[in-house]
């Protein structure tokens, strides 16, 4: 064995490693997109690592590994795996061969999710077993044991680490890395077809396993009760790390139960629990999962305190503080307000398009193209293009969820009569799950523009590849799939395919596929800027500039400030050349000069 700091998500992937996994897929997504990537940079021979083009797509593959006997990983964040809900609810019914472990990060925050869920209630309904890490050395542990859960009891299991567990760091003692466990192959039993009757069955054992997966987590290191007093504190996640800390500061006598299977809940282990204590509080994030569970089992024997009486909030993420006011306040010590200090207000820095986006160039197009219709509505999705939505552009007036832009765009258009739209839509996103979108828009004849913004990746989550790049996760050149030409199989007629940057082609192009009647289309193909080298080529403000601040209020590229003369000044150390400023600049005072001059 030899010890590696490395974050929870890098812990997670040298586990699967160690437990011999040879097939992982997955989508990125914040905080789960480093599993992956350090998968990807460890080499390992004989795993096989690839981006699937969505949640739903990798979860199949992952499965289809597992029915060959394979031991397989799936990973994505909490909002991917509603996109894998489809075959996960089958899956529990037909079960694995080889182990499967479902890696699902949750977001409380969230930090950078349209939703806090909580993938516990995930593993509820699916009747699956799920593992809860209190820390990146928990987390590699329960890889392993998840895995060999899988094999013992033919299901997938999940492992649940949430934002702070994923990107926390520690020292983890990591076993030498076997050969990936050989498949034994596929086996042809009826057992792989999920008919009614089937389906009957096997709801059947899945609920009697339930019971058997309970009594085995009672016996797990991962579930622990820590002797003290009449009052309890039940944790569970990264929550358990903060309840240490409180204890161990102020000294308290508590009894601690940490569960790290809150579902099935180590159901012999609770009842000890109970049965020690007169009162407890409940300390999980997001919902009352644990909480539930424990007022079902004590039916009112135990005062029991929690996110159902008010003692924690049920949203947002956890910390130090406001888990050792709740666990003091429990115990009865009265918590001093900490003394003010005069500390500077430090500036608000919402997000923003990067210098030089073409994203940035193709909004304002869009804008000017679309300026004089009082009725258009824009549509957004996931992506560095929800950012549109800012001051100055102002672009995006609806984000759901992945690939919704072009549907809900055609909900709005059918419900307002005159209405036009323009759904944005990044170019990994339309891979994700865009092109039913366009399908159906094309079947129901929709007037709606459908502007693909593709800048040949999958920028927000750190630059993986998409079927669109030519390449795999694994560096292996692939066959690139043209966004165009999906589009015109899929049958839209009105198609235009320009440089954002080229400013009056774009809003042409735009005032064309806005005039058009039915389903039209513009891909803006720009690369993202995070893919390309500075140019030795810079925009500078000459003495001509007037102080009008129209490129600022139009555009607000971070490169541009106003300087202390009430003029514009560009920052060059980040500015890209991308030149749609000058095409704003009324009096021409913006031009290109080279950068080190």
């Amino acid at each position: 064995m030899a010890n590696r700091v490395c974050m929870g998500n890098e812990a997670i992937a040298l586990g699967a490693i160690s437990a011999g996994v040879s097939i992982v897929s997955g989508y990125p997504g914040t905080p789960s997109t480093e599993i992956i990537e350090t998968l990807l940079n460890e080499k390992v021979s004989g795993i096989n690592v690839q981006w699937s083009t969505n949640e739903k797509t990798a979860l199949e593959v992952a499965a289809g590994a597992a029915y060959a006997g394979a031991r397989s990983m799936v990973t994505m964040k909490q909002v991917g795996l509603n996109v894998a809900a489809d075959p996960l609810m089958s899956l529990s019914y037909v079960g694995v061969q080889g182990g499967m472990v479902i890696v699902v990060a949750d977001d409380p925050g969230p930090w950078s999710s349209q939703t806090e869920q909580d993938t516990r209630h995930f593993a509820k309904y699916a009747n699956l077993p799920v593992f809860d890490p209190s820390s990146p050395e928990e987390a590699y542990e329960m890889v392993s044991a998840a895995f060999d859960l899988s094999e013992e009891f033919k299901l997938p299991v999940f492992l649940r680490p949430t934002t702070r567990v994923c990107h926390a760091s520690a020292t983890v003692n990591i076993e030498s890395a076997p050969h990936p466990k050989p498949a034994s192959g596929f086996e042809k039993k009826p057992d792989w077809i999920i008919f009614p009757a089937l389906s009957y069955r096997k709801h059947g054992e899945l609920e009697k396993k339930q019971k058997l997966i309970s009594e085995k987590f009672s016996t797990l290191q991962f579930n622990r009760i820590f002797s003290g007093g009449r009052k309890g504190i039940a944790a569970s996640g990264i929550s358990y790390q903060y309840v240490r800390e409180v204890i161990k500061e102020f000294g308290l006598d508590l009894t601690v139960l940490k569960v790290g299977t809150p579902y099935p809940l180590p159901l012999k282990l609770a009842e000890e629990f109970l049965s020690s204590v007169d009162s407890l509080l409940v300390v999980e994030e997001l919902d009352p999962v644990l909480e539930e569970q424990l007022l079902l089992i004590s039916a009112g024997k135990n005062k029991i305190f929690g996110k159902m009486t008010d003692n924690l909030p049920c949203n947002g993420e956890y910390s130090f503080e406001l888990i050792k006011n709740a666990v003091l306040k429990f115990v009865g010590i009265e918590v001093e307000d900490p003394k003010l200090v005069d500390i500077p207000t430090l500036p608000i820095r919402p997000p923003v398009l990067c210098a030089g986006c073409p994203h940035r160039a193709s909004f304002y197009a869009a804008k000017i193209a679309s300026k004089n219709d009082e009725k258009m509505v824009y549509c957004g999705d996931i992506g560095c293009y929800t950012l549109g939505n800012a001051a100055p552009l102002n672009m995006v007036d609806t984000c759901l969820c992945m690939g919704a832009g072009i549907t809900i765009a055609q909900g709005i258009s059918l419900a307002e009569k005159g209405t036009k739209c323009i759904a944005f839509i990044g170019d990994s996103t339309f891979f994700h799950s865009g092109i039913s979108g366009v399908i159906n828009a094309v079947y129901q004849n929709a007037n709606i523009t459908i502007a693909v913004l593709d800048n040949h990746t999958t920028a927000m989550t750190g630059g993986q590849p998409h079927p669109g790049t030519g390449r795999t996760a694994m560096g292996m050149p692939a066959k690139p799939l043209y966004i165009e030409k999906i589009l015109r199989a899929c049958g839209v007629e009105h198609i235009s395919k320009v440089n954002p940057f080229k400013y009056e082609e774009t809003v042409d192009a735009f005032k064309k596929a806005i005039e058009h009647q039915g389903p039209s289309a513009v891909i803006a193909k720009a690369p993202c800027i995070a893919l390309i080298k500075l140019p030795p080529l810079v925009r500078r403000i000459n003495e001509t500039c007037i102080g009008c601040l129209k490129c600022i209020k139009q555009l607000g590229c971070p490169a541009m400030s106003v300087g202390s003369n009430g003029k514009v000044v560009i920052n060059e150390t980040v500015c890209t050349e991308c030149s749609l400023c000058s095409n704003v600049c009324p009096v021409g005072a913006i031009k290109k000069v080279d950068r080190n001059v």
